[in-house]
């Protein structure tokens, strides 16, 4: 049986250099993409009154609908974009007062894409998604950094893409 896989896409971009790599790998995967420019998202808020935005419904969606959840960031000053980090922070609601969709996200499978200008990803960066995913009970299937010269995925890139996506992804999206 195909697992279900989703990307989730934290650019302040919506048709930016992340989605040009998140259609890349839906094409080669049929997973779905959302968008977190296009949700209302509020940030984490120790009081919990945020409840009325898109993050609950969001995450029942996520939990209740895929097996395999892939974060596609652009690097921002070192570090995932804002709405990626504001996301992430927001988990910390399906610890304490959404325990049910908390408990769903243990057993989901956990990977990052990484788009920036320059070709190296810097030291520290995939830390963020290792320990949440281990926090969270999830397998992390890896990551992998892309960058774009002159907004256009280069051949070269397709290439490693593919290869990543053949030995990470699909390997874990193939298993019953």
């Amino acid at each position: 049986m195909n697992q279900k896989g989703v990307i989730i896409q934290g650019s302040s971009r919506s048709d930016g250099n992340t989605n040009k790599i998140a259609a890349f790998i839906k094409e080669k995967t049929a997973f779905d993409i959302v968008d977190l420019k296009s949700k209302n998202i509020s940030s984490f808020d120790y009081d919990f009154k945020n409840q009325g935005d898109d993050f609950i419904p969001l995450m029942n969606e996520i939990v209740n609908s895929y097996d395999i959840i892939i974060f596609a960031t652009p690097i921002y000053w070192y570090s995932m974009s804002g709405i990626m980090k504001n996301f992430f922070d927001r988990i910390t609601d399906c610890l304490k007062i959404e325990k049910e969709i908390g408990r769903k996200l243990r057993g989901k499978t956990m990977g990052m894409i990484s788009c920036g200008s320059d070709s190296e990803l810097k030291k520290g960066f995939e830390m963020p998604f290792v320990e949440s995913a281990k926090y969270l009970g999830m397998p992390y299937l890896g990551n992998f950094h892309t960058w774009m010269e002159n907004e256009i995925i280069s051949e070269s890139l397709k290439k490693e893409l593919n290869i990543f996506i053949e030995k990470n992804i699909k390997t874990v999206y193939t298993k019953v």
